[in-house]
């Protein structure tokens, strides 16, 4: 019979529950142990359950409650994450998601969700809404390039006879400013600096920045996670230059030559977008397959699943006062309504 625990952020069976993800083929840089501390810090409540079997853990599931005035009040495995959900064995996830409803119920939230990554075979309802893009690194830079489709190669060419170049390295501050432009001029609230600092202190050994310069100024800039001999571009975006530059472009070629070539990466993880978006094209245009994301949900005191989309009429007139912001304004306000865009 399967004990049921809960992981606490000072728990010392941390390690044994990352060793467990570390080991489960199904499980995913966002099932590790670490973003306890990064949900928690950001303010939600966060209920990492596992299960053990003559005390060993057999699977896990993290989840943290999201509650807020504008978005609802749910159960999320796991916010901030693209990728969550119970993994383990089979019957051991089915008792963690059934451990996980009941806990919804006793909260009285309106759902709650689990991020899985591939389909599932429980009574749980499927939305997709959301893909992700995925490829094998090839073995040298000329051959990435040339696994790219023919547009977006001849997009890369042109990006790299500009006067570009980039450093890698973990310092936020200059992250912050180019990616802080980014989502402000998408009409997205941005996360404060400190969530950013708080990332790379946990993952210090599994993040890096690489920026993208023109003439010493920041262009372009990505976030990104190693883990499992794969490369995750998470948090990445330009100034209004590179459009023109071309300079995400050539950002994302250089992360995958790096990645290859000096972390010994043998795949990229390009991450979701909306089905149909302006992202989504965009990945494709990189000879990637989308990869339909089944996330799974149960209702518990909503009579249908929100729409959180940025389509969504309820939050456009939001997305374009945001866009015309201040900058600094944006800085200031966003991280206050960020966290809660799970």
């Amino acid at each position: 019979m399967y004990q049921l625990n809960t992981l606490s952020l000072t728990d010392e069976r941390a390690v044994a529950w990352d060793n467990f993800v570390n080991a489960n083929d199904e499980a995913t840089f966002f099932h590790l142990s670490g973003w306890q501390q990064i949900i928690a810090d950001a303010g939600h409540q966060c209920y990492y359950l596992y299960a053990t079997l003559d005390n060993n853990i057999v699977a896990v599931l993290p989840l943290a409650r999201v509650k807020s005035l504008l978005f609802g009040d749910a159960l999320v495995s796991t916010p901030f994450c693209v990728y969550g959900g119970a993994v383990g064995t089979a019957p051991a996830k089915r008792f963690l998601e059934q451990q996980a409803i009941q806990l919804a119920t006793r909260l009285a939230v309106q759902h709650i969700e689990f991020r899985y990554k591939t389909a599932q075979d429980n009574d749980l309802v499927t939305r997709i809404s959301h893909a992700y893009f995925a490829c094998e690194l090839a073995d040298t830079a000329e051959q990435i390039l040339a696994n790219v489709k023919k547009k977006q190669r001849a997009v890369l060419r042109h990006a790299l006879n500009e006067d570009l170049h980039f450093t890698l390295d973990q310092h936020t501050a200059e992250f912050y400013h180019t990616y802080s432009q980014s989502v402000r001029n998408l009409g997205t609230p941005v996360f404060s600096q400190a969530f950013f600092a708080k990332i790379m202190a946990v993952f210090a050994e599994q993040t890096e920045i690489l920026t993208v310069r023109k003439h010493g100024k920041a262009v372009s800039s990505v976030l990104s996670f190693y883990y499992k001999n794969e490369v995750l571009p998470y948090y990445g975006g330009g100034t209004l230059q590179a459009k023109d530059l071309k300079s995400n472009d050539f950002m994302y070629y250089q992360l995958m030559c790096h990645a290859q070539a000096d972390k010994a990466c043998q795949r990229y993880d390009f991450g979701r977008s909306k089905i149909d978006s302006g992202a989504y094209h965009y990945k494709r245009h990189w000879g990637m397959q989308a990869v339909e994301l089944p996330y799974q949900y149960q209702l518990i005191t909503a009579r249908q699943l929100p729409n959180l989309s940025p389509n969504n009429p309820r939050y456009q007139l939001f997305i374009k006062l945001w866009q015309k912001l201040p900058l600094g304004f944006s800085q200031w306000l966003g991280p206050k309504l960020s966290r809660f865009l799970a």
